[in-house]
Order: structure tokens, then C-alpha cells, then sequence
């Protein structure tokens, strides 16, 4: 009959098998599989369809901001003044003034973008 501690020590053993990690899967063989690999490891088409995603989003807030808002904010200029040739001084600010607000419509598209994302808990 097993005594106690043998039980004790069968138990402890297999909790041990149960807790050592598995030992990790070789690495691919071949130049098409080690690519395939290296694809899935930093998910390389997500970011690719991410950025191309990115650079067509800057071009149409871009478009807004060109066609939608400078027309309005030329009103607030001078008449016959064009907003990318502004200058205060010797100093040419216009298309500083197109950057910038370019960049903080862009700001405001994300920050949309992400509050609507997490919402409804897309990651």
C-alpha cells in the first residue's frame, strides 16, 4: 500500500509536468515559410492596410480642409488675400496656418474615430 508521501510526491510531480512550459515549435525551414512566419509574427498586412488607410484618410481630410474650411476662413481675411501666400511682416504663414489646421482637424477625425471604436468596443 502507498504511503502518504508517495501520494504527496506523484501529486507534486504531476502538477510540476502541468506547469512546465511546452517547449517552443522549431523554426520554419525555408525562405517561403520563414517569410510566411515573419508575416503572421508582426502581422505585417495589418499594418500595411492600416497605413494605406491613413495616408487616403489625410488626403481627404486634407480636401475638406482645402475646399471646405479655408473657404470660410478666407472670409475672415482681407479681401482678395489667398490664405497660402498670408504673410505677417517678412514672414510667410500660410500654409504654416493650412498645416496647422489641417493637422487639428486630423486630430479631431481620430479622436472621433477612436471614442466611436471604443463605444461599441473594437479593438
Amino acid at each position: 500500500m502507498p504511503s502518504p508521501d508517495d501520494d504527496i510526491l506523484a501529486e507534486l510531480k504531476e502538477i510540476r509536468k502541468l506547469l512546465t512550459p511546452a517547449p517552443a515549435p522549431p523554426p520554419p525551414k525555408g525562405l517561403a515559410n520563414e517569410f510566411k512566419a515573419f508575416l503572421e509574427a508582426y502581422k505585417v498586412l495589418g499594418l500595411a492596410v492600416a497605413f494605406i488607410l491613413g495616408v487616403y484618410l489625410g488626403a481627404l481630410v486634407k480636401a475638406l480642409v482645402t475646399d471646405l474650411v479655408m473657404p470660410i476662413v478666407s472670409y475672415a481675411l482681407p479681401p482678395g488675400t489667398n490664405i497660402n501666400t498670408y504673410m505677417v511682416g517678412p514672414f510667410g504663414v500660410g500654409d504654416f496656418f493650412n498645416a496647422v489646421l489641417t493637422f487639428i482637424i486630423v486630430a479631431l477625425v481620430i479622436f472621433l474615430i477612436v471614442k466611436l471604436a471604443s463605444r461599441s468596443n473594437i479593438k
